[in-house]
């Protein structure tokens, strides 16, 4: 895969994303991602969107002040 900002390659790994939604800060670890060899620019696949949106969704209803979810073991609950 070519990285959309430079264009160069890109290589599987994952990443952690932190998310602020108002009521509380939420982070997502080990998150399945593409990134650039040269930019660092992170890149995920459609699946992943997914996947990201119904963790924020659920995480949005029952969320506390902070929530660390594992994108990995968010898939079986889901």
């Amino acid at each position: 895969m070519k990285c959309i900002r430079c264009g160069n390659e890109t290589y599987k790994s994952t990443t952690t994303e932190a998310i602020e939604l108002g009521n509380g800060v939420l982070v997502i670890r080990n998150i399945p991602c593409y990134k650039c060899e040269v930019c660092d620019e992170i890149h995920f696949t459609g699946d992943v969107v997914k996947q990201l949106e119904n963790i924020i969704a659920l995480a949005k209803k029952q969320m506390q002040q902070f929530s660390v979810i594992d994108f990995e073991s968010s898939k079986t609950a889901a």
